[in-house]
């Protein structure tokens, strides 16, 4: 029995020490980034280079630099010295430059547009929610005037109580044209006397 225990304190030990030899992991730190064999880059800063670069592509000025260019070429190549000239009549190097770039600026031209309408969208998205809010706005703004109107069709007007004071005062000037001089309108205007309607 002996030896049974001293080989299973044995084997913790040793497997406490592959334990501790290893490397603990840390859960609340984030872990270092791993190495990768490709390169990695930005792709904001990659599409935004490419926008710049397609902008470019885009005006008069690169399609008359890349004239000027082209005709140099051809021209350097037609008439310098057969020693010097560097791509000879059936312009092979000039064909391989064009399609080098135009392979280039197809799928830079691509990445700008993807990146424009992916923008597009995006300001899409923004006006709908904004024109469903501004819906929603006139929409509760239509039923405030409504109720508005229904009270203000309930409130006295201006118009509605002058129109009732004038009839008030016509009704009281008939009454007053109606009997003696020495009764006023008001019951305070009117005599000491009993009155005939007080009975």
């Amino acid at each position: 029995m002996v030896p049974e225990r001293e080989t299973t304190t044995r084997e913790r030990a040793t497997s406490g020490a592959t334990a501790s030899s290893r490397a603990r992991t840390r859960l609340d730190q984030p872990r270092a980034p791993r190495r990768r064999l490709l390169p990695e880059w930005d792709p904001e800063s990659f599409g935004r280079l490419s926008e710049r670069v397609a902008r470019f592509l885009g005006t008069g000025r690169f399609i008359v630099w890349m004239t000027v260019v082209i005709i140099l070429w051809v021209v350097w190549n037609v008439s310098a010295p057969s020693g010097l000239r560097f791509d000879e009549y059936p312009f092979i190097f000039l064909t391989l430059m064009l399609s080098l770039q135009a392979s280039y600026a197809a799928p830079l031209i691509l990445l700008a547009q993807n990146r424009q309408d992916d923008r597009d969208r995006v300001n899409l998205e923004q006006d709908r929610k904004q024109n469903e809010r501004s819906i929603a706005d006139t929409e509760y703004l239509t039923r405030e005037i409504a109720a508005l109107r229904i009270g203000l069709g309930e409130v006295a007007t201006r118009d509605w109580i002058r129109s009732e004071l004038q009839d008030l005062v016509k009704d009281l000037q008939e009454r007053q044209n109606g009997h003696h001089g020495d009764r006023g309108v008001f019951p305070a205007d009117r005599s000491a006397g009993r009155d005939v309607h007080d009975r």
